[in-house]
């Protein structure tokens, strides 16, 4: 007789030890010295904060489309937000700032996940042009291929996890080592 008040039931939360797991590997690959000194990324608040969003997006992308993956990946969201409010006090900016610059954030985020979205359902290249403008100021479209290169290979390996472990978050990026020399 319980099935009638099943709708009421809260969405079931990821614990947020594993959230804050998931969210650590994407930070500490979006940290990967090799993104900076051998693909051009510029090594810089903005430049860090664009491979924070493609790493986040890389993710989120693979989390849609399975069961509990909502949750998940409004949580990882929600961490995103805390730690950019967080390192926006850290870095000194005041009370009032926080929200406009939180916007700001929430923007950048998704305009760039839908630049990518669409590029990636139109190939390589465009996704490769969509990290020039974005991750690369739009100069050296040679390191945005390589870039977009390392998002395909990430994105295969994300694919070729189950779901199990990718919800655990007992998994790791694919290395950018081969990038730097590959595309």
């Amino acid at each position: 007789m319980l099935w009638p008040f099943n709708h009421f039931r809260k969405p079931r939360i990821p614990p947020r030890g594993t959230i804050e797991t998931i969210y650590g590997m994407i930070v500490t690959q979006a940290r990967e010295p090799l993104f900076y000194r051998d693909l051009g990324v510029p090594d810089t608040v903005n430049g860090r904060f664009d491979l924070l969003l493609l790493h986040l997006w890389l993710v989120l992308r693979r989390l849609q489309p399975i069961e509990g993956g909502a949750e998940i990946s409004q949580a990882l969201f929600d961490c995103f937000c805390e730690d950019m409010d967080a390192n926006l006090r850290e870095m000194g900016v005041g009370d009032l700032a926080v929200p406009k610059r939180m916007k700001a954030f929430g923007e950048a985020f998704y305009g760039r996940t839908a630049a990518y979205d669409l590029a990636l359902a139109e190939g390589r290249e465009p996704l490769a042009q969509a990290l020039c403008r974005n991750v690369l100021n739009g100069e050296h479209i040679e390191n945005a291929r390589r870039l977009a290169f390392y998002a395909e290979r990430a994105m295969s390996a994300l694919a070729e996890l189950d779901d199990a472990r990718l919800k655990a978050g007992s998994w790791r990026f694919p290395s950018a080592a081969r990038v730097s020399v590959q595309q």
